[in-house]
């Protein structure tokens, strides 16, 4: 397809205790917001800066093309430094050294493209993590260092559901980049930047685009979910819980990118919105009781999310900022930006790539509700782990104030999912771990009353560990104390009660006081 002059083409938060409850609703909220819905620079060519909008500090940018695993290029993933607590090694996680010994690479498997893999049916642990420190990013070594186990199961290739794809064929052609790189011109359902090229100097920026398509579906229901926050163990010690929290329903509705449930492509709607997301009631704690939450995401990348919170307590709704987005408060360690591995506007930041990698992420949990690791990592799921082929991209907010100076994602090539993310402090330092346990499987659990016709993303757990405060939140998708719950209910239309009147404040309103 013939690029312009003009475009670059694609064929892809009254008082600190309010701000405080505020925020840590925010955070809970967009967890499960993010639960209903996933080359080496130097060798690019262009391997440059994807060029911020006018008015934008400037920062780095760069490329790559999807395969079966296995392969790498072994490329420091923003090069981290030893955190503060010093537990975390600073090797990059590209660094891709061989084992250690003449028995770790025996028991190790070599891919074709000869990188090592564990065999499947073994398990990656503190006793081994030296032979395959070049599978996992910093944050993801130093769970491992404290008492994660990673047991490995073969890889498994996914495809596209049928719509998407033919989406994908139908709208891409028509697709284009806007010329400051912050929106996607003509987009309309579908992968809109298939082509990867890797001397394309926005190939960072188009990756995340794809990223937030794939991620979207028509509609959905989150029920019956919790998390747990509190200090990490150690030593074998189990995580000490400081708070837990349960979510009723958190609902998402897609207006636009609409590929199963009529009207389709498009849901029309007054707020130019690209989708609509609620969570309401929050039934524990007790002191956020009936506490409820809804956001608009517009089509236009650029503007600010609408953000309001409804507090019983203060029988007040106060809106929110999205400078509040990267703010991590009330004893949690998760914000709402890193949901879903990263879950603000793509324009928020300037994109680089910064390399390609082999690593272990969960992409076909077997286990829902999830199944948590024994002491000390009691923090991380304990289910499969198998061979991915990521890019390696590498964020910074063009948001004055943001809490970190840079977030790495690691995103899948073949799904455009993120099995776990770092993100640094102002310093530099390796600060936090997103971790996002996937289960691709047209049924969330056997016997579920609802089921897709393909393979969709469930997620039956999130976690996130502060690795330089050793805390940690870690979320389950549905609760384990609801037997038989399937937790996701996607693609329904107004069957469960997915309909647009429930994003409205008068019935955020009703069910808190009710």
């Amino acid at each position: 397809m013939e690029g312009s002059m003009l475009r670059v083409r694609c064929s892809a938060a009254w008082s600190r205790i309010v701000l405080s409850t505020s925020l840590a609703v925010a955070v809970v909220v967009l967890a499960a917001a993010a639960v209903t819905h996933a080359a080496d620079a130097s060798k690019t060519g262009g391997g440059g800066v994807d060029a911020p909008p006018p008015g934008f500090p400037a920062d780095a940018s760069g490329s790559a093309n999807a395969e079966p695993p296995v392969s790498t290029k072994a490329e420091a993933s923003g090069s981290a430094k030893a955190p503060a607590t010093g537990s975390a090694k600073a090797a990059a996680t590209g660094s891709a050294k061989a084992a250690a010994t003449g028995s770790a690479k025996a028991a190790a498997s070599v891919s074709a493209k000869g990188v090592a893999v564990p065999p499947s049916g073994s398990a990656v642990s503190a006793a081994n993590l030296e032979q395959y420190r070049h599978l996992l990013s910093p944050g993801m070594q130093w769970l491992v260092e404290r008492g994660g186990t990673m047991p490995v199961t073969a890889y498994a290739k996914i495809v596209d559901p049928p719509p998407y794809r033919e989406a994908t064929e139908k709208f891409a052609g028509q697709v284009s980049l806007s010329p400051d790189g912050t929106s996607l011109v003509n987009h309309v359902a579908g992968q809109p930047c298939p082509t990867i090229d890797p001397g394309d100097p926005w190939i960072a920026t188009k990756l995340m685009f794809n990223f937030a398509s794939a991620i979207a579906v028509d509609d959905s229901d989150t029920r019956n979910f919790d998390c747990d926050t509190g200090q990490v163990g150690s030593k074998g010690n189990p995580t000490r819980v400081e708070k837990h929290f349960l979510i009723d329903h958190i609902r998402r509705l897609f207006f636009r990118e609409r590929l199963v449930v009529d009207p389709k492509p498009e849901l029309p709607n007054r707020d130019a919105a690209r989708f609509k997301e609620a969570l309401y009631p929050l039934i524990e704690p007790f002191d956020l009781k009936g506490t409820g939450f809804t956001f608009t995401r517009y089509k236009d990348q650029t503007r600010q999310d609408d953000t309001w919170l409804y507090l019983p307590q203060l029988r007040r709704v106060r809106r929110l900022s999205s400078a509040q987005r990267s703010d991590a408060l009330f004893g949690q360690d998760t914000d709402a930006d890193s949901f879903e591995g990263y879950q603000g506007n793509i324009a928020w930041m300037t994109w680089k790539l910064v390399g390609e990698q082999t690593i272990l992420g969960t992409m076909h949990a077997e286990q829902l509700p999830v199944k948590w690791g024994k002491p000390s990592g009691d923090f991380l799921h304990d289910d499969v782990w198998e061979p991915r082929n990521v890019w390696i991209v590498e964020g910074v907010s063009r948001l004055p104030q943001y809490a970190y100076s840079k977030r790495v994602i690691y995103l899948d090539k073949e799904v455009y999912r993120v099995p776990f993310t770092d993100m640094y402090d102002a310093g530099g330092e390796l600060w936090k771990v997103w971790v996002n346990n996937y289960k691709f499987s047209k049924e969330p659990m056997p016997g579920a009353k609802y089921s897709m016709p393909w393979p969709y993303g469930y997620r039956p757990s999130i976690s996130m560990v502060d690795i330089q405060l050793e805390h940690g939140t870690y979320c389950s998708l549905p609760s384990s104390r609801f037997p038989g719950e399937q937790g996701w209910y996607v693609d329904l239309g107004d069957e469960e009660g997915t309909t647009e009147e429930f994003f409205d404040l008068s019935q955020i309103i009703a069910a808190g006081r009710g």
